[in-house]
């Protein structure tokens, strides 16, 4: 499983080192020089945790945390030049999960991500979606502890429509999460997909179907 990892950093050159050592880690990365773009970024993209500095150009680290975990359930590194007790407790208290100080080792840095990371795969190794079960590690769909023997691709739609919960989620994100190809190549392969994976969950009575939204993609929809 690839993890994405949003930086939100105002300096150039700290945000290329910590990318190009995310990316040589086999982290997706995706970046964030304020505020604004961070909640853009966020609206658009499955992120599994993110990086987050204090001062920044529009908005400072901890209101940003609040608005954050406000919305989604994501861990938050802070990584700050702020030192001080009290403005790592007032970071934690916002809603931070770890905080790590400025300068910095990058072998320290890439273990609290790790740490962090292995701490959500633990965390989301089930994801709800009404009374849809679905098992990440195991690749397992369940309804009411029946299993809708999904293959492989059907899970991985399924699973990647029922983490964006009522976000559309476009036909070139699936293809190249699921097939590793662009939408082109693959779209025919998606319908099929889509359509058996949609007939599997009316057979077990599940109250959802994966509805499309004209060229824009898909959606998980109660029925």
């Amino acid at each position: 499983m690839n993890y994405t990892v949003l930086l939100v950093e105002d300096n150039p050159h700290i945000m290329e080192i910590n990318h190009e050592a995310l990316m040589m880690e086999d982290y997706e990365v995706l970046q964030a020089f304020d505020g604004k773009q961070c909640l853009e970024q966020l609206a658009s993209n499955h992120v599994d945790l993110i990086v987050l500095d204090i001062m920044l150009p529009d908005s400072d680290g901890y209101t940003l945390c609040r608005e954050i975990k406000q919305k989604y359930d994501i861990p938050i590194l802070f990584l700050s030049a702020l030192g001080e007790n009290e403005q790592i407790i007032r970071a934690l208290r916002e809603g931070g999960d770890d905080y790590m100080t400025k300068p910095y080792d990058l072998g320290v840095l890439l273990a609290h991500v790790e740490a962090r990371l292995r701490d959500t795969s633990k965390r989301n190794r089930t994801v709800m979606y009404g009374d849809l079960r679905l098992d990440t590690v195991a690749m397992l769909a369940t309804y009411k502890e029946r299993d809708l023997l999904l293959t492989k691709k059907e899970f991985s739609v399924v699973l990647m429509l029922a983490t964006n919960g009522t976000r559309t989620v476009s036909k070139e994100d699936l293809c190249q999460n699921v097939w590793n190809a662009s939408a082109e190549v693959s779209s025919n392969a998606l319908y099929t997909t889509v359509s058996r994976l949609n007939r599997k969950m009316e057979d077990a009575g599940v109250p959802l179907a994966v509805s499309g939204s004209g060229n824009e993609g898909y959606l998980l929809e109660r029925i």
